[in-house]
C-alpha cells in the first residue's frame, strides 16, 4: 500500500468520533425512512452518513485535511458533496433538481448569499412539484415532470457566469433560464445596469435584438418571433416585443461579449425555446462605463 495512504488510514482510524455524530447519522437514518414512507427524494443516505463522518473528520484533523489535499481522487470527492439533489422516478412523476454551491470565494458574504438562494430556489422547486403531483393525483392522474441544474458558460481568469435552467412539464412544458456573473478578481457580483452610464442601453440592445430578429427571418423563414417583421403578420401581432427588461437575463461570454438571454415564449412562439442573443460592443461602446468586462 501507498505510504502516504497509510498515513492517511492510520489517521483516520486515530480520529474520535464525536459523540454528537451518533446523533446526526442517526437523524438522518430515520429522517431517510419517513422520506421512503412518504415517496419523497431517494437519498443515498450511506453516502450522507460517509459524507458527514468525513466532514467532522476533516475538522478534526487538519493533519489528515492537508493529506487529502495532495490526492486528487480524494479532493474531487470533497467537491462532489457541495451539490444537493432532489430526485423522484415514478411512473408518470419525475423530478431531477440539482442545486449548484459555489466555494473558495474570499468573499464569503457574496457566496452565501448566492449559495442560500440557489438552495431557496431548489426547496421552492421540489415543494412546487410536491403540490402540482398531489393536485394531479387528485384530477385522475396525469404527468408532472421537473429537470433543474446547471451550466457553467464561462470561466477564465477574470469571469465565473453560471446559467441555471428550469424545464417544467405540466401539461405542456416551459423552460426558464437564470444567469449569476461574478468578477472573480474583485468578488462581486455583476448586474446588467452597473456596466452601463445610464438606462440608455435598454434601448440600444433592444433595438439590436429587434434587428437580429428580422435578419433571422430573412435567412430562416422556419423562424418566427414577436416583433414586426419577425414572421408574423403585423394584425395577428397582439403583443409584440418592445424592449428588454432593466435586469434582463444576461452573461458574459469567454470573448468578452454580452449575450442577452430570452425565456421560452418569452419573446416568440415556444417552438423556438430559449433564445440568445450577442450584442455587437460596437452597439454599446457609446453605453457602457468601461470596457473592463465587455470589449
Amino acid at each position: 500500500m501507498d505510504e502516504k495512504l497509510q498515513q492517511l488510514e492510520k489517521q483516520y482510524n486515530e480520529i474520535p468520533i464525536p459523540k454528537e455524530l451518533d446523533f446526526v447519522v442517526e437523524k438522518a437514518l430515520k429522517q431517510g425512512k419517513k422520506k421512503r414512507k412518504n415517496r419523497a427524494p431517494q437519498w443515498l443516505l450511506g453516502s450522507a452518513a460517509a459524507a458527514m463522518l468525513f466532514t467532522v473528520s476533516l475538522n478534526v484533523s487538519p493533519a489528515m485535511a492537508r493529506t487529502l489535499s495532495e490526492i486528487p481522487v480524494v479532493g474531487s470527492i470533497v467537491k462532489v458533496l457541495t451539490w444537493t439533489e432532489y430526485e423522484v422516478k415514478e411512473e408518470t412523476y419525475d423530478a431531477d433538481i440539482k442545486v449548484p454551491a459555489i466555494e473558495n470565494l474570499e468573499n464569503k458574504d457574496l457566496a452565501n448569499t448566492l449559495n442560500e438562494k440557489y438552495r431557496s430556489e431548489g426547496k421552492a422547486l421540489y415543494d412546487a412539484f410536491v403540490s402540482d403531483v398531489q393536485y394531479v393525483k387528485g384530477q385522475g392522474g396525469g404527468h408532472v415532470g421537473i429537470d433543474s441544474g446547471y451550466e457553467i458558460k464561462t470561466d477564465n481568469d477574470q469571469i465565473l457566469s453560471i446559467g441555471r435552467y428550469t424545464v417544467n412539464t405540466v401539461g405542456s412544458s416551459s423552460t426558464t433560464m437564470q444567469y449569476d456573473t461574478i468578477d472573480k478578481k474583485e468578488e462581486i457580483l455583476i448586474t446588467l445596469p452597473m456596466l452601463f452610464k445610464d438606462d440608455n442601453y435598454i434601448k440600444s440592445i433592444s433595438e439590436n435584438i429587434k434587428e437580429q430578429m428580422r435578419e433571422q427571418v430573412a435567412s430562416d423563414p422556419d423562424k418566427v418571433f414577436w416583433v414586426k417583421g419577425g414572421g408574423i403578420p403585423d394584425e395577428e401581432l397582439f403583443d409584440d416585443f418592445k424592449a428588454i427588461k432593466a435586469d434582463q437575463q444576461f452573461y458574459i461570454s469567454d470573448k468578452g461579449k454580452l449575450v442577452i438571454s430570452f425565456d421560452k415564449y418569452e419573446v416568440a412562439p415556444g417552438a423556438m425555446g430559449l433564445l440568445e442573443f450577442e450584442i455587437p460592443t460596437d452597439v454599446l461602446k457609446n453605453d457602457l462605463v468601461s470596457s473592463k468586462y465587455i470589449h
